[in-house]
């Protein structure tokens, strides 16, 4: 196990920045998730740690110890690519017992058969020892890759997207899988994605990326509930958090597209002025359709996710999205009304998007 801290890493690439003072501190045994789209800097964050790339400015630190003269193998930190990096020649077997056959590790061939079992146990692929990697699925593959990681007994595991080239049921159970092998290990992982489900399934903690600097870290509630500003809003959800510009005055919220008030529960500093041109966030399932609720609204679609469906509403100019039981029966065009949670509504400054919760 390892405890993780970058501190004001910045990395440049030419005249590219791809990180920018980035501060991280991944916990002893914490499964940990960076969350960005393409481009953000997630997989350089995992070449500068595990020593495949230097920062231009900044510490690596490893268990309290500076790591900038370490190379990738004195760091002892497992990388598990998208893409499968596996012998194709190789049997299972002879695969999971590549990396313990290093000189450096010096592993005797009793553990080694002893750790491949138990690891081929874990990830159920015990009954594809004998069975050449050129002939597994895509799933088996990233589970044998998976596995080479783990049985090497790495101090830190490193995982860069590794689930998104499989099908959504397998990505799924995989989730599951990885999060418990984490949780039974004890081991700290750093897990890579653009996948917001992910993040939320799997992370103890959430890091947000936008483009080289960190936006926001926390607990999956806190980064849905509380988000520091509108990118985050947007990044995690699915529908993301619903965004309307408008006023706070004496204590309600009016809103621009229709100038109409919605109650406001929150609490907010001495710093937000009656009047002030703010944004409004409400997550999805947080807006109540109701016949007697304020305010008028037409359904754009509606969206049968089996358990629930979600209705995209056009009021004015804007469209809104709401969670709606499945047995509710509404068509596209119908007129509806509706009202929001008063104490789920997150205040952002209009002209910076920086959360208003967070600064008061």
């Amino acid at each position: 196990m390892a405890h993780i801290q970058l501190k004001n890493i910045t990395k440049k690439f030419g005249s590219h920045t791809a990180l920018r003072n980035l501060n991280l501190d991944i916990g002893d045994g914490e499964f940990f998730v960076l969350l960005g789209e393409t481009g953000a800097g997630k997989t350089t964050t995992l070449r500068i740690i595990a020593g495949l790339d230097k920062p231009t400015a900044g510490q690596v630190f490893i268990d309290g110890i500076d790591v900038a003269d370490w190379g990738a193998a004195e760091r002892d930190v497992a990388l598990v690519l998208q893409q499968y990096s596996l012998y194709p020649r190789y049997t299972v077997r002879q695969n999971l017992e590549f990396p313990l056959k290093s000189k450096l590790r010096r592993v005797g061939d009793a553990e080694i058969a002893e750790r491949v079992d138990r690891v081929a146990k874990t990830l159920r692929i015990d009954h594809l020892l004998e069975r050449k990697t050129d002939r597994l699925s895509g799933g088996e593959m990233q589970r044998v890759s998976i596995g080479r990681a783990i049985v090497r007994k790495p101090r830190v595991f490193l995982m860069d997207e590794p689930l998104s080239a499989l099908d959504a049921k397998l990505r799924e159970a995989l989730r599951t899988e990885l999060k418990n092998i984490q949780m039974n290990l004890g081991q700290t992982f750093l897990f890579v994605t653009h996948d917001q489900i992910e993040a939320m399934s799997m992370g103890d903690k959430i890091g947000v990326l936008n483009h080289g600097n960190l936006v926001q870290t926390g607990t999956p509630s806190e980064i849905y509930n509380n988000p520091k500003n509108t990118f985050v809003a947007r990044a995690v959800g699915s529908p993301p958090m619903n965004l309307v510009h408008g006023k706070l005055v004496s204590g309600r919220a009016v809103l621009d597209a229709v100038e109409q008030e919605l109650p406001y529960a929150g609490k907010l500093g001495a710093t937000v002025g009656d009047g002030r041109d703010v944004t409004f966030g409400i997550r999805p399932e947080d807006i109540v359709v109701d016949s007697g609720a304020p305010i008028a609204a037409r359904v754009h679609d509606v969206e049968n996710h089996g358990v629930e469906k979600i209705l995209t509403l056009r009021v004015a100019d804007t469209t809104l999205h709401a969670t709606v039981s499945a047995q509710t029966k509404l068509a596209i065009d119908e007129d509806v009304r509706f009202s929001w949670n008063p104490e789920k509504v997150v205040v952002f400054d209009k002209a910076t998007g920086k959360s208003l919760q967070h600064a008061a």
